[in-house]
């Protein structure tokens, strides 16, 4: 292999500002802003959150930066530890189709973690992100291509978190190459389709890319040195050249519900169906769902843990037949022996449509079948899922109403409208005051 070290890469993390980005791409961070600051705060309930602090303070990672829903504070490393436990401990963060994962869970613990760190505005933050979606986006695709692999989230959420720990933290362009080429080349594995079938805290490998990033950043800065990363190649050098033009940040989807995506167009169906014909799911003899073959691979075990109802198809449709909904209140620990849901399960059936399967995974597709306890069938239109680019919904106003509809649990009215003028309005306040702010805000008693 024969690299090239031209810092193209470097520069554009290191030099972008805000009033480079075109009105477009600034939109879109916003949304991924709110959108991200969903997911922490969902997190910040969940039992993978609460395993992330005790590791951090058992390694003695404490100081002084706020992470999102604890009261502990800790150092960089710690404060990346914990949040990047909880970033996708709902799976409820963007994604980006061609790298069939989430990019912008993959390098928030450790960026937000710096902008504390360097008491940076919110717009900086949010111009850190930016930067961070476009790089770590091309390196996803240059890394699945170059491996052969389907390596998810936390492969290339180490990319991207040196990316953003670094710019926040003041690297200069060598040093940058040199954090970029040690979490290159450390970045773990995360077969995430092994995950999709055995469903665990596994997951995505988020704690991993976010640790291994950030442990990139300040290997660099105590001295170890690294050489090359994937973008180098002369086979990818076409990503950098489209750097500041062609923004992949605006192609992400955003989820709705709190499972993995390729659920959610099956849910989608079951909530159109039952308000189109006016049936609950006490009505319901049987449902099939015809979907493609990565969605029909998804688990359908009766979950026992959080983990395990969101990687599952079974359980988040069976859930949308007897809740009309999936959110935290539908996959938190309380919630999986709901006998409803489990007698639901038993009713569903899944089926591998081959056109369905030919599209993917430029789109994903479903459609149900169902079939009434009166002997009524009926079939749905094909759904892509809700959030996707091309729905013609999606906008901020979107992000808005799934933030308040997913926070509504742990968030009152008035503080919800307050963050959110902060995130979209006020983007010269302080990070560590939108952080604080939600602190303080959140109920406890959930």
């Amino acid at each position: 292999m024969e690299f090239n070290t031209d810092y193209r890469t470097e520069r554009y993390i290191l030099d972008t500002g805000w009033e480079d980005l075109p009105e477009k791409a600034k939109t879109h961070v916003q949304m991924c802003g709110i959108d991200l600051m969903t997911a922490l705060i969902l997190g910040s309930y969940g039992n993978q959150f609460k395993a992330g602090q005790k590791l951090a303070r058992s390694m003695g990672l404490t100081g002084g930066i706020a992470v999102v829903g604890s009261d502990t504070r800790y150092n960089l490393l710690g404060a990346a530890i914990a949040m990047g436990h909880s970033s996708n401990s709902f799976d409820i963060d963007d994604g980006y189709r061609m790298i069939c994962g989430h990019p912008g869970t993959s390098f928030v613990a450790g960026t937000l973690a710096a902008a504390w760190e360097r008491d940076v505005s919110y717009r900086e933050y949010l111009t850190a992100l930016s930067v961070c979606y476009e790089v770590t986006i091309r390196w996803a695709i240059a890394m699945q291509d170059h491996y052969r692999y389907l390596h998810s989230t936390g492969c290339y959420g180490a990319f991207g978190t040196a990316a953003g720990v670094g710019r926040l933290l003041g690297l200069d362009e060598k040093q940058l190459n040199n954090a970029l080429s040690v979490a290159d080349f450390h970045a773990p594995m995360t077969p995430v389709m092994r995950s999709v079938e055995y469903p665990s805290m596994n997951k995505d490998g988020v704690p991993f890319g976010a640790l291994v990033g950030t442990m990139a950043v300040l290997e660099t800065l105590n001295g170890t040195t690294g050489k090359t990363h994937i973008l180098e190649l002369p086979e990818y050098r076409q990503y950098l050249d489209t750097l500041g033009q062609v923004c992949y940040g605006t192609q992400l989807y955003f989820k709705p519900y709190t499972c993995c995506r390729w659920a959610h167009q099956p849910i989608r169906a079951c909530q159109d169906m039952m308000r189109e014909h006016g049936f609950t799911h006490r009505d319901v003899e049987h449902v099939k769902v015809n979907t493609f073959q990565s969605a029909a691979r998804l688990s359908k075990i009766r979950p026992h843990s959080t983990d395990e109802a969101q990687y599952n198809i079974a359980f988040p449709v069976a859930s949308a037949l007897v809740h009309g909904d999936v959110t935290f209140a539908q996959v938190r620990e309380e919630a999986l022996d709901d006998p409803d849901v489990l007698d639901m399960m038993d009713r569903l059936e899944f089926s591998v449509d081959p056109e369905m399967d030919r599209q993917f995974p430029d789109r994903r597709l479903a459609w149900i079948e169902v079939t009434l306890k009166n002997g009524a069938r009926l079939r749905s239109k094909v759904y892509d899922a809700p959030g996707e680019p091309e729905d013609p919904e999606l906008g901020l106003d979107w992000i808005v109403r799934k933030f308040k509809r997913i926070t509504g649990p742990m968030l009152g009215g008035t503080d919800q409208d307050r963050l959110l003028e902060m995130m979209t309005r006020r983007l010269d306040t302080p990070v560590r005051a939108v952080v604080e702010q939600v602190n303080a805000a959140l109920r406890h008693d959930i």
